[in-house]
């Protein structure tokens, strides 16, 4: 009997290591694809397997085998029941499913249960327990990897704001990183969520109305594909997006890039990560497999690419079978049936999900790596940008390397996305900015416009080597937002993307930047007043007197009269000024005189004044104060005088009514405006300070309306009305040399700059900031501002050049002159015509031969002098009266000024000088007079009308006054 037991023992352990040994390697997948237009699950896995199994180093080994089973819903309770199926075939491990979180979880708690090793390929899922299972791996990138990567992009391309469109709510849970970064920088993150009938039409309008231009997509291949097809057909086109997609999968040499390029335009900036190797060797051929299985189950629906889980599906068969190799090379493994209603254990799973962490191999989604959490790492993300060749990889974000770009594609020159582009440019008509030539008719294109602005798209053309097509606003205006949020204008049009670029006089404001993107500003300006000149008369004759007010003239007037006549009451009150006139006479001469009499009280001022002086000095110390205080009176009013002169004989003065804004908004005689729909008027609408609020209230509310459509029509308005335009300085100065009669009204009210509109979020703002910058620095662009600026016809207002005084400055002191000299002449008749009223008949005679004689030498031009003629040599003697000799006994003592001084007996000459003083002081009030002087000044004889001859006394005096003129 032992003989038969002892083969029959063998023979039973033999069967036993047959059934132990691993001659089928069995795995079971739990796939929740359908079965129509499937992601190629199925195909992935039988791949897999059949490519495992036909490999030479497989040769003699146990053959892979995989069970699939269909999950019909995401249901806890059939997966339970599925798993249940599962186990009783001795299984190394589960696979999926891809997109059933609630099933996905029940299994990672049953495999953890019977340590049996389980791959998810689908996201995470939101987990109540804080880690996941031991037994558990999973192949998909994590979600915090996925958020630090999408924000390095952000971070990258300086996205300050962004939306996020969700597939499903799960989204703002696997995003979480990432919008916690949000969160801490403050920066703006809106999310939109997609509803049941997944149409992104919708939410596309809605981030379109938000002008959001980054848009972060969270969805599978189909419905970004759906999103694409969307923003290609324009619903979207209003702003330049920046797409960014959760995994791009639309890599496949058999996707229909045509239709992407029939769908997209270059300005949509499209970017996705990819985690697929392509240069693995089995790529091509797995993706033509699942191409062509596509088009045989589901050919009404183009194929959008490999998903994403059937690549990871034929990682995972992989890696179970390269750990499984592993482990059998320290110790044979067997599998055994397990149930799910006993606590029975795999004993080999432990060992197994420890070598399935060791795990390096490279797989259709890259480098393959496990940490010991299970989670997948040491990886990297492939990103990927659309152009017009299809996607090319711009970079690449490692798992702990971080964000990587190519530095070749972003340092080349960036012009290249502009290379033969043709931009669509919107403008306005605007002198200097854009004109039309005078021969516009005979011309095409853009060949019809001139000026600032175009010189200036030349100039950028040339660096960034782009083309351009120049068009006209439709409404003639440079944009502002109606009541229903919609613009006007150049802006509208942008918003609208009938343009590429709004290139003219665009003023940057905060309200127009939330709609669309400026550049950088290629030139500094600010709101001015212009207004006309109003001219004052012109420098006329009498211009000399315009230094000085009438005002001023007169009280001048006024203080000569008052100099005199203080100057002529001190005179006669200070005993200083009254004085001998012979020093050779001192102590007996009685006659004191005193200069200053009221003619030459009168006259003395006025050579002060005139800087001549006179031969009167002051004596007394209250004269000398009157004359310094007159002296510096005059020299103060003389050095004003000729201070000013100059600018009043030479400037055509200028009135200005208004001298400031504050003038402006302080009156209402003068209509104030702007253009309506610009810029300015934004800023008077806008502004908080007092002054403009009043300014824009009164804009607002005037009727007529004072806001005027272009700026030839301010122009025109400010020229025949009592109107001030608000424009730019830049259009001011323009407008100001080309008229003279234009003028600016104090300084600017504001300070802002002009720069070229785009589209939000367009991609070719930096090109054309770096462009403006460069022609900043090589000053291009201050020449072209000088080309269209100057050559006006008004000179500069600091331009002020000598220029010689012609007579109709200064013509006015001749008249002054010529008037002067005919008063003197009409004065010098009334003076002859006066004494000859006063002489007797002899002397008329006389005087008249004098005159006629002196009327001939004037016209014979003989010398200018003669014998002097007496008229006393022919008078008569007058018998002397006895009243005449009682008034020269009585002289000595009762003459009007004073007394006779002296005694003793006078001499018979002394007598005879007192009489004849005496006759003629009568009526003198300034001298008195000594009869021992020898010397009078002024004094002379005038002869009776019965006295023929004179006496030897009388001759004797004439001769002794005659010989001695006074000093």
């Amino acid at each position: 009997m032992s003989w038969i037991l002892g083969p029959l023992v063998l023979l039973l352990v033999w069967l036993m290591k047959i059934a132990a040994s691993p001659h089928s390697l069995r795995i079971a997948a739990i796939l929740d694809d359908p079965m129509e237009c499937s992601r190629g699950e199925r195909l992935s896995i039988t791949l897999a397997k059949n490519r495992i199994n036909r490999a030479p180093e497989r040769a003699g080994k146990a053959k892979v085998e995989v069970d699939i089973f269909e999950l019909l819903r995401d249901s806890e309770y059939e997966t339970a029941e599925t798993m249940c199926q599962i186990l009783p075939k001795g299984v190394v491990g589960v696979l999926g499913p891809s997109s059933s979180p609630a099933s996905s979880s029940i299994i990672s708690n049953i495999c953890g249960e019977k340590e049996v090793p389980h791959f998810k390929v689908a996201p995470e899922e939101f987990l109540k327990l804080q880690f996941q299972r031991f037994t558990t791996l999973n192949l998909h990138p994590s979600n915090t990897d996925i958020s630090v990567a999408v924000a390095g992009i952000l971070n990258f391309f300086n996205c300050t704001t962004a939306c996020l469109i969700c597939a499903k709510a799960e989204c703002l849970l696997n995003l979480e990183k990432l919008l916690r970064q949000f969160l801490i920088s403050k920066e703006t993150l809106s999310i939109r969520m997609l509803d049941e009938s997944w149409d992104p039409t919708p939410l596309l309008k809605e981030i379109r109305d938000d002008k959001t231009a980054t848009i972060i997509v969270h969805a599978n291949a189909s419905m970004s594909h759906t999103i694409l097809k969307k923003v290609g057909t324009g619903d979207a086109h209003s702003i330049e997006y920046t797409y960014i997609f959760k995994f791009n999968s639309q890599i496949s040499p058999e996707f229909s890039l045509q239709q992407l390029d029939s769908l997209m335009d270059d300005r949509v900036n499209i970017m996705g990560f990819s985690i697929f190797n392509q240069s693995h060797p089995f790529f091509q051929q797995f993706a033509e497999s699942l191409n062509q299985s596509w088009l045989e189950n589901c050919d009404h629906i183009p194929f959008t690419g490999p998903a994403l889980s059937s690549a990871l599906l034929f990682d995972a068969v992989y890696a179970v079978v390269s750990a499984v190799q592993e482990l059998n090379r320290s110790q044979e493994i067997g599998v055994k049936p397990l149930s799910c209603g006993s606590a029975q254990i795999w004993q080999h799973g432990t060992s197994l999900m420890n070598y399935l962490r060791m795990v390096e191999l490279e797989g259709l989604t890259g480098h393959i790596e496990f940490n010991s959490k299970g989670q997948r790492s040491n990886y990297a993300l492939k990103i990927l940008q659309y152009t017009r060749n299809g996607f090319r990889q711009i970079g690449h974000w490692h798992v702990t390397k971080g964000l990587s770009m190519d530095n070749q594609i972003f340092s080349t020159n960036m012009s290249e996305s502009l290379f033969n582009t043709t931009l669509l440019v919107t403008t306005i008509l605007e002198n200097p900015y854009l004109m039309l030539k005078g021969n516009h008719q005979d011309l095409e294109g853009n060949d019809r416009y001139e000026g600032f602005c175009v010189d200036m798209l030349k100039e950028l053309a040339d660096i960034l080597r782009f083309n351009y097509k120049i068009h006209l606003v439709g409404d003639g205006v440079y944009g502002v937002p109606e009541a229903n949020g919609t613009w006007t204008g150049m802006v509208g049009e942008l918003i609208a993307r009938k343009a590429d670029l709004a290139v003219a006089g665009l003023t940057i404001t905060a309200e127009r930047e939330k709609v669309i993107d400026f550049s950088k500003p290629f030139m500094t300006l600010g709101i001015s007043i212009l207004y006309r000149v109003h001219l004052g008369r012109k420098p006329g004759y009498f211009s000399f007197l315009d230094p000085f007010s009438p005002g001023v003239w007169l009280f001048m007037l006024l203080a000569y009269l008052a100099v005199s006549c203080v100057l002529f009451l001190v005179a006669r009150l200070t005993p200083y000024e009254w004085y001998s006139p012979h020093p050779c006479s001192q102590g007996r001469c009685n006659l004191l005189v005193n200069q200053y009499s009221l003619g030459n009280s009168l006259w003395f001022p006025v050579g002060g004044f005139m800087q001549q002086g006179s031969t009167i000095a002051p004596r007394a110390l209250s004269t000398r104060c009157v004359s310094g205080v007159w002296w510096a009176f005059t020299l103060i009013i003389i050095s004003s005088y000729t201070a000013n002169l100059a600018a009043f004989l030479t400037v055509q003065r200028m009135d200005v009514p208004i001298e400031s804004v504050d003038d402006l908004a302080d009156q209402t005689a003068i209509e104030y405006g702007t253009i309506h729909g610009g810029s300015s008027m934004t800023f008077f609408q806008n502004s908080r300070y007092q002054t403009y609020q009043r300014m824009w209230n009164y804009m607002y509310s005037k009727q007529p309306s004072v806001f005027v459509k272009s700026t030839e029509e301010g122009i025109a308005r400010v020229l025949n009305s009592n109107y001030a335009f608000l424009l730019e300085s830049t259009m001011n100065e323009y407008y100001r040399q080309r008229n003279c009669n234009l003028t600016q009204v104090g300084g600017l009210l504001d300070t802002k700059g002009y720069g070229i509109g785009m589209p939000v979020g367009s991609v070719f703002r930096d090109e054309f900031d770096l462009a403006i910058l460069q022609l900043q620095e090589t000053n291009r662009l201050e020449i072209l501002k000088r080309k269209w600026w100057e050559g006006g016809q008004c000179p500069k207002e600091e331009d002020h050049r000598a220029k010689g005084l012609g007579m109709e400055n200064i013509g006015g002191i001749f008249v002054v002159l010529i008037c002067g000299l005919i008063v003197a002449i009409f004065m010098a008749v009334l003076e002859f015509l006066w004494s000859l009223r006063h002489s007797e008949h002899s002397e008329v005679s006389f005087s008249c031969q004098e005159m006629a004689s002196e009327l001939r030498s004037i016209i014979l031009c003989r010398d200018s002098f003669h014998p002097r003629q007496r008229r006393g040599a022919i008078l008569r003697t007058r018998p002397i009266i006895q009243e005449d000799r009682r008034a020269r006994t009585a002289i000595t003592t009762t003459l009007s000024n004073g007394k006779l001084c002296g005694g003793g007996d006078p001499d018979q000459l002394a007598q005879r000088l007192a009489q004849e003083a005496a006759l003629v002081a009568r009526g003198c009030t300034h001298i008195r007079v000594c009869p021992e002087c020898r010397r009078f000044q002024g004094l002379r004889v005038r002869p009776g009308p019965d006295s023929l001859v004179q006496s030897d006394e009388s001759l004797e005096w004439e001769k002794v006054t005659n010989s001695s003129e006074p000093e």
